[in-house]
């Protein structure tokens, strides 16, 4: 016991992640506009949570309820390729 280890984990700090919606005004959200709305889906077709992509509440909302209908009008796939 001559020497003790001390807790020497430093911490990782990740900078805070800002809307998009709310930083520039005159994005829109609308599900007419797939290319808008493709980085928010991933490959397999999934809804990208807002934890990850540092969309606020409202505008995730709103992005969700636009690819839904994008979806339905087949603008964005359900699923990703069938491999």
């Amino acid at each position: 016991m001559a020497f003790q280890r001390r807790n020497t984990k430093k911490r990782f700090y990740q900078r805070r992640k800002v809307c998009r919606f709310c930083a520039d005004s005159t994005l829109e959200i609308n599900y007419k506009d797939g290319k808008a709305l493709r980085p928010f889906i991933t490959e397999r077709g999934k809804i990208i949570p807002r934890r990850i992509t540092g969309t606020c509440a409202k505008h995730q909302r709103t992005l969700s309820t636009a690819i839904k209908q994008a979806r339905t009008i087949a603008l964005l796939p359900y699923v990703g390729k069938l491999s």
